[in-house]
């Protein structure tokens, strides 16, 4: 039997990670994931999906994916139930995502002010160029077009 999941969207709140008794990390999250058609009105639906993952890769997840973050995730579905305060038997679908991948660079948070930049205090505006060339040469490289693999 096949039980494959793979789901492309942005998550929608920030993950929340919480541990077992055991000491395992679990995060839970909501992907807003599009819809291939549009409806009457001309406008994309998209379906919110329930999400959990596990261990090293939930960690992983709440230090670098954010709400409005692009993913892609591969997984299975699941069902569980359980019986709520109420005495009712409630059913739940999520997705138990294996990993992740981020689909797009993190917004450009800004950077602190570079000690060796200052500002109209009428000080030099320019960085602090003293830094050995990394590649220790300023030569163009030449490559000929045979010497490339494609």
């Amino acid at each position: 039997m096949i039980n494959n999941v793979t789901l492309v969207g942005r998550i929608t709140r920030d993950p929340e990670l919480r541990y077992t008794p055991q000491n395992q990390a679990v995060a839970t999250f909501s992907l807003a994931v599009n819809r291939q058609f549009k409806n009457a009105n001309g406008e994309r639906e998209a379906d919110f999906i329930n999400c959990v993952i596990w261990r090293q890769q939930a960690e992983n997840l709440v230090n670098w994916a954010k709400k409005g973050a692009l993913i892609g995730i591969t997984g299975r579905i699941q069902t569980r139930n359980y019986e709520n305060q109420q005495g009712q038997r409630v059913y739940v679908t999520e997705v138990v995502a294996d990993n992740f991948q981020m689909l797009e660079s993190r917004k450009e948070a800004p950077l602190p002010p570079d000690p060796t930049i200052t500002t109209n205090s009428g000080k030099n505006n320019t960085p602090n160029m003293s830094e050995p060339d990394p590649f220790g040469t300023k030569e163009v490289m030449e490559i000929d077009d045979k010497d490339l693999p494609f």
